[in-house]
């Protein structure tokens, strides 16, 4: 079995969680990306971050919130993808940037319209009641 090591960001916010699309995708991803070799979480998450969405993550407030795992999105079936989560304040403005072209405020009956993984991660957020 193969994996995918990614990293997300869960950003809530009046009991919505933030999600993102790509350029010429239909599927939602919560924002973060793949990490690059070397890089601890911290550093993967700030970069991707910064990356899609202009905005600095605050180091000092990242809360880890669990590890997922499920089958790929769009990838061959046993190809599993392992995302690992983490809440954070940041700096600046939410705007799309690199291969980001909509940002969109998720709440539990969105959830379909996201990866395998990140449904998973739905399910989690909802259990917590951190969403509606």
């Amino acid at each position: 079995m193969r994996w995918i090591d990614k990293i997300a960001w869960l950003y809530i916010r009046d009991r919505k969680v933030l999600s993102t699309r790509s350029r010429g995708k239909d599927t939602l991803y919560f924002p973060g990306g793949k990490r690059e070799a070397g890089e601890s979480d911290e550093e993967a998450l700030l970069r991707e971050i910064k990356e899609e969405l202009t905005v600095d993550l605050i180091p000092e407030s990242l809360q880890f919130l669990g590890k997922f795992e499920a089958q790929a999105h769009g990838h061959p079936k046993g190809i599993m993808v392992i995302m690992t989560c983490y809440q954070a304040n940041y700096r600046g403005e939410l705007k799309t940037d690199s291969e980001i072209e909509e940002l969109a405020w998720l709440t539990y009956a969105d959830k379909d319209k996201s990866s395998a993984v990140d449904q998973l991660i739905f399910d989690h957020l909802k259990n917590h009641n951190f969403i509606d």
